[in-house]
């Protein structure tokens, strides 16, 4: 099977999916912020939050977006790419749900930038021996 080639225009589109990823997750810790001690209370206070329904409908042109850039590119390539949303999460946690981020955490989101960066490299070096 030929390799597919890691473009600028599919990199944007992985940064995007990346970023509505994020958006997703965000919408759905905001839909579950719910002090219901029963899980009736719980359910009722999360499908009435219109942060679900949001976050649903991400989710679905996240999956647009995803089978697209996996029309384009190697599986094995996109994954580690569009790793972008681990490092988006604990920023956005931190900046609008004001949650704290240990050292640790911190380390091994570094991990995954290097990680990023060589799967980068990897593919555009597949390229060149094609």
């Amino acid at each position: 099977m030929l390799q597919k080639k890691l473009t600028i225009k599919i990199l944007v589109f992985l940064i995007f999916s990346d970023i509505l990823e994020t958006f997703t997750q965000f919408c759905f810790k905001k839909s579950a912020f719910s002090e219901a001690a029963y899980l009736p209370d719980f359910f009722r206070s999360a499908f009435s939050s219109p942060y679900l329904w949001i976050g649903l409908f991400s989710v679905l042109l996240t999956f647009i977006i995803w089978s697209t850039i996996l029309s384009k590119i190697d599986l094995s390539v996109a994954v580690p790419v569009a790793s972008f949303s681990y490092i988006l999460v604990p920023l956005v946690s931190i900046i609008l749900l004001h949650e704290k981020i240990t050292i640790l955490r911190w380390s091994g989101i570094i991990f995954i930038i290097f990680g990023i960066i060589f799967v980068s490299l990897s593919s555009k070096e597949g390229e060149a021996d094609s």
